[in-house]
């Protein structure tokens, strides 16, 4: 009978000690892979939220930069990683919803990973130099339409979320703007403010110090409601291109199979930390607003993003060269 008794007390902690140890969650660093350069908006904001997770969790939580493809190679690295809690994602939608559509890839985004929080949004904005005849998106369509306008704008990078907004206001208002390519958000912004290219999408974060500088002027927001950080912007749908309509969202990801518990434990996490008073300062100061959501919805938030990129994608022949 003793012997009985122990062997019920050794299987009961068997079974239990892997919910003592999601329970203990987390017990050792956790790395934060972030496949966009040190710098840019979403490694500004990994940094900020990270650090705030590290101090409420009680352990480190690193930023792990790898760069590339979109943001592809940093997912691929994620991907290969034990589904143990231990290794998350925070990308833009650009990686987790548009460059599937663009790229021949070594994971599957849906099958390979789970939703941890959509944490973030940025808003974007629509910018020409201060010297531009056009103070609206209307008379700029109006100048792109002349004979010989030779209009340009600078693409950061191909299937970026300000890429794709260049593409929706091309296909909905029926203009064609040459492009020229930079090797990203901050020489592509650059470019406008030295003259060089005409006209630029790009995420707040990049942009509010030329804006309030008047360096650039912001023609349209493409949100769906003016932006507080520039309320005297219109957005596009005030001006008559419903269908110039995105944002720029930030979201954190897990590899497939990580255990519930681990996902509900940074999902409360996360969305504690964005909701601290304290953090405001620091998210306005980055120009993001938290979009923190309950676990469960995010299947049919990322399906959406899918799907709706996707269409972009195809109907204006975007391509990787």
């Amino acid at each position: 009978m003793l012997l009985h008794r122990r062997g019920l007390i050794a299987a009961s902690l068997s079974l239990a000690a892997p919910a003592l140890a999601q329970e203990a969650y987390p017990t050792r660093p956790v790395n934060v892979i972030v496949p966009w350069g040190p710098g840019g908006p979403t490694d500004a904001f990994a940094r900020v939220l990270s650090q705030r997770l590290s101090t409420d969790l009680g352990q480190p939580f690193p930023v792990d930069n790898r760069v590339g493809a979109n943001g592809t190679i940093g997912m691929a690295v994620a991907a290969r990683a034990r589904p143990d809690g231990y290794t998350v994602v925070i990308a833009p939608n650009s990686t987790y919803a548009v460059a599937p559509h663009l790229y021949q890839l070594s994971y599957h985004t849906e099958r390979d990973f789970v939703g941890v929080d959509l944490l973030v949004s940025m808003p974007i904005f629509m910018l020409v130099h201060r010297s531009s005849p056009a103070t609206t998106v209307a008379e700029y369509v109006a100048l792109a339409r002349r004979p010989n306008a030779r209009l340009t704008y600078a693409n950061a990078s191909v299937g970026a979320t300000s890429h794709l907004a260049t593409e929706m206001l091309l296909q909905s208002a029926a203009i064609e703007v040459l492009e020229v390519g930079y090797r990203g958000g901050g020489p592509a912004v650059q470019a406008v403010v030295a003259g060089e290219a005409g006209m630029v999408f790009m995420p707040a974060a990049a942009v509010m110090g030329f804006i309030n500088s008047g360096e650039l002027r912001a023609l349209g927001v493409a949100s769906a409601t003016r932006s507080p950080l520039a309320p005297n912007v219109p957005t596009f749908r005030e001006q008559g291109f419903a269908d110039v309509e995105i944002v720029e969202h930030v979201a954190m990801l897990a590899p497939a199979g990580t255990p519930p518990a681990i996902l509900e434990r940074l999902n409360a996490a996360s969305r504690a930390a964005l909701r601290a008073p304290d953090m405001q300062p620091r998210l306005d100061a980055l120009a993001v607003t938290a979009e923190t959501r309950p676990l469960g919805e995010w299947s049919e938030y990322a399906a959406a993003e899918s799907a709706k990129w996707g269409a972009v994608v195809r109907v204006r022949n975007i391509r990787v060269q």
